[in-house]
């Protein structure tokens, strides 16, 4: 057995269980069904007003359970998404995670106040991987307080293309105990996105504490598959229409 393999079967032993076979069989049983784990993205820097407006209007229609942008775009997204019951999402210390804290603290402030629900941050990298375990999580708590005293949620990207297995581990632990409701896998803007193994671990830490986003490279209702079979509940892509389609045989 491989040492990843070992570390899985070690902390899945402690955190619960999450029936990654029954939910996976749920979200491919109707399109509807799949699109709610979707998180409709566009967060390329060329992104215009219209290309905005336009992923608010697919999120709105498909019922994705965000529509993720931004956060220069958050208001316009949250007009455009006014009454339609789908919530805004967006990125913060993004995509390097090197942000000072307090900057991401208030970053989090504005955002939810411009009407955000869904804040997808960017761990310290650098400090993680320094050992400072103390303020890695601290930095988490700070953007974790201010999203839950707004009634939003967080969720944690580890960036895993960066990290090796101890790390994932350490990464994840600490952004659950700081009160994250999502560990996620990739900003899609580094050396690599999600990968099936790397979700099974990220899913072995966190158990039934708290979700597993996978993100990064998604195109594809195989690649969909594969994610949600891995542990996943929560998938990050800009090609949701397409994999909904995908499983209509469009």
């Amino acid at each position: 057995m491989t040492t990843k393999a070992v570390a899985i079967e070690e902390v899945e032993k402690d955190n619960g269980s999450f029936d990654a076979v029954a939910f996976s069989q749920n979200a491919f049983s109707s399109s509807k069904a799949l699109a709610a784990v979707f998180d409709h993205t566009l967060l390329k820097a060329e992104a215009t007003r219209e290309q905005v407006i336009n992923l608010c209007e697919e999120a709105a229609q498909y019922r994705f359970a965000c529509a993720m942008v931004n956060p220069a775009w958050v208001s316009t997204a949250y007009t455009a998404l006014r009454g339609s019951g789908v919530p805004v999402g967006t990125v913060l210390g993004f995509p390097l995670g090197a942000s000072l804290s307090v900057s991401k603290r208030e970053e989090a402030v504005e955002l939810v106040k411009l009407g955000a629900h869904d804040l997808d941050m960017v761990l310290n990298i650098g400090m993680l991987k320094s050992g400072m375990n103390d303020r890695v999580q601290q930095d988490i708590r700070g953007v974790v307080e201010v999203a839950h005293e707004a009634g939003a949620i967080v969720k944690v990207i580890l960036e895993t293309c960066l990290l090796n297995v101890e790390q994932k581990l350490r990464a994840s632990e600490l952004a659950i105990a700081a009160g994250a409701d999502f560990l996620k896998t990739s900003t899609g803007f580094s050396t690599g996105g999600a990968t099936p193994e790397d979700v099974a671990l990220l899913r072995g830490v966190a158990g039934s504490r708290c979700g597993v986003k996978a993100s990064g490279g998604i195109r594809s209702l195989a690649d969909t598959r594969a994610m949600l079979e891995a542990g996943a509940n929560r998938i990050g892509a800009s090609a949701s229409v397409n994999i909904v389609r995908e499983l209509r045989g469009e």
